[in-house]
């Protein structure tokens, strides 16, 4: 201020969160700033998309004639994707951009989770031992959830807002604590930061679990006896001063590894192998519509389209007669009514593909006009990508066209041979349902009448076989056989029957068969197992269809660590 010729008090300061009809107010705080030389803040300006094209033109105004002094701050969240950016182009071209950017690795983000506080931070606890060593456990938690966000669905469900707030103010419940208290209290403080100051973000009943288990690891009676490892060959240092923690962290924390997050290392395979997919994806939507033809070239890509589109409409075969399937159908049993509800989804979304792959047909030959849905379905089947309109049909899927095509086939033969007469086919492959919730809820219904059970007070039970789906010949006397799953972050040993270690580079072993039947819930045995949390895909979140117990010599929570999951795709 003193270089520009003015003295800055709060006076010369309009700070202005815009939304809730606060333009007005920022237009007159702008008027009045050019004239004085004021600093106008406007914070959240992507909450007012419609207005920003009439603040380009009042800065254009404002920039020439204003007061030397006049300073205007804008601040906006990150956009989400592409379409979400909504700041003029004028605006970005003349302002000077500042960006916030999150360290990335381990000892970056540990680094920068301990410069939140101070030597005089480590010496204001009267226990000051306890309080140095769970200081820093906390900063390892921070910098752990921070960064693990990085591996995608694997690491967290859902993306979450952990900030430096959470930690500071973790610190501050745990000085507190020791103040009041001459013991630590362990559960209290896993409960406050895992359940509000951190668990407050999060939204997914597995990621709060993730958390959880995490702070179980990390803030317990071991802290203070010096035998606790943060991460593989990384133990919690002793009682040092603030510059020893970081001197600590560059000499003994080994080289970034998804073990240092309890991951397997092929979750950063995945990772990686994932973003490299969506940029090769995004490099083959760059390419060019049209393509030239000539003699000894390739056809068009009309041609290519038209191609596909005949061969998609002549495999696919006759709907289903419902009315025929329960005219009959000698008992309404849950397998039987399962078995009507997908033949009906079934015969929805082909009726939407006959439609739609008959008018792009039409389209193709000139006898209607190409409209924005056939124009959009004509990309996707050039790029082999499955189309949104039949996915809002379907259920959630990443596989590329062929692929989830040749699935709807599968799932197709599937039901033609179960509703023959109605018998449980020998195995089921689950992958294949729109609803498998529905299916794996038939088997509880089934045994619930069967032995007059209380339907609301059962689980599934899962026990993984040694077989594959060729050794069954017919189906279970009570309980379904299901093929068709694979694990991600770990594998299943089928000689020992339990959960093992993956091995490198196999990210997604195939299961074994699984046999799946309902048991009173005070009939289950938890002890030595693993509630595995089962998606339809790897995305996660909101694809979760069940969660099955799965037998393990190792402690549950190191597979919680580990992300381990059953996928049906």
């Amino acid at each position: 201020g003193k270089k520009l010729g003015f003295t800055f008090n709060h006076r010369n300061l309009h700070n202005i969160s815009l939304g809730q009809g606060q333009e007005v107010v920022a237009e007159q705080a702008l008027e009045l700033a050019a004239q004085e030389g004021h600093w106008v803040i406007l914070q959240n300006i992507h909450l007012v998309a419609k207005w920003l094209s009439c603040l380009e033109k009042k800065l254009e105004q404002l920039g020439e004639g204003s007061h030397r002094a006049l300073r205007v701050f804008l601040s906006a969240e990150p956009a989400p994707c592409p379409e979400g950016h909504v700041i003029p182009q004028g605006i970005l071209e003349n302002a000077i951009k500042v960006t916030s950017e999150a360290p990335t690795g381990m000892q970056a983000n540990l680094h920068k989770a301990l410069d939140n506080f101070s030597q005089d931070t480590l010496e204001m606890c009267s226990q000051e031992k306890e309080f140095r060593s769970l200081l820093f456990a906390l900063c390892y938690f921070h910098a752990v959830v921070a960064e693990r966000r990085r591996f995608g669905a694997q690491g967290w469900n859902r993306p979450y807002p952990f900030s430096s707030g959470d930690l500071s103010i973790s610190v501050s419940v745990l000085h507190n604590y020791l103040q009041a208290s001459s013991k630590v209290p362990y559960d209290d403080l896993r409960y406050l930061v895992g359940e509000i100051m951190y668990g407050g973000h999060i939204t997914d009943d597995w990621d709060r679990r993730l958390c959880k288990t995490y702070l179980e690891e990390f803030i317990r009676p071991e802290v203070l006896e010096g035998e606790l490892c943060l991460a593989p060959g990384f133990p919690l240092p002793g009682n040092m001063d603030y510059n020893g923690y970081h001197q600590y962290i560059d000499d003994a924390l080994p080289p970034e590894s998804p073990h240092l997050y309890g991951l397997h290392p092929n979750a950063e395979i995945g990772f990686l192998t994932q973003r490299s997919e969506r940029l090769l994806r995004t490099l083959l939507e760059l390419q060019p519509r049209e393509c030239s033809t000539g003699p000894g070239a390739p056809g068009g890509q009309d041609d290519m389209v038209q191609s596909l589109l005949e061969e998609m409409l002549e495999k696919l075969r006759d709907e289903f007669n419902v009315a025929e399937l329960l005219a009959r159908l000698e008992e309404r049993t849950p397998y039987a009514v399962v078995a009507l509800q997908e033949c009906e989804r079934v015969n929805a979304l082909r009726a939407e593909l006959r439609r739609s792959l008959g008018e792009l047909q039409l389209g193709l030959k000139g006898e209607l006009p190409m409209t924005g849905s056939m124009e959009a379905l004509h990309r996707s089947l050039l790029l082999h990508a499955v189309p949104q309109l039949w996915l809002s049909r379907s259920y959630p899927s990443t596989a590329s066209l062929g692929s989830w095509f040749a699935d709807l086939l599968a799932h197709i033969s599937q039901l033609e041979a179960w509703s023959r007469d109605f018998s449980l086919p020998s195995t089921l492959w689950l992958g294949g349902f729109f609803q498998p919730q529905s299916m794996l809820t038939a088997v509880m219904q089934t045994a619930a009448r069967r032995n007059q059970w209380p339907l609301d007070r059962m689980e599934l039970q899962c026990e993984v076989t040694k077989k594959s789906r060729e050794d069954f010949a017919s189906a279970p006397r009570e309980g379904v056989y299901v093929h068709g799953l694979f694990m991600e972050g770990a594998r299943w040993d089928a000689q020992a029957g339990t959960i093992a270690e993956a091995r490198l580079k196999e990210l997604t072993p195939a299961m074994p068969v699984l046999f799946i039947r309902a048991i009173p819930e005070d009939r289950q045995d938890t002890r030595g197992l693993y509630p595995c949390p089962v998606y339809r895909t790897r995305q996660r979140g909101p694809t979760f269809v069940w969660t099955l117990n799965l037998k393990t010599k190792e402690s549950p929570s190191k597979w919680v660590l580990a992300g381990v999951a059953l996928l049906l795709q």
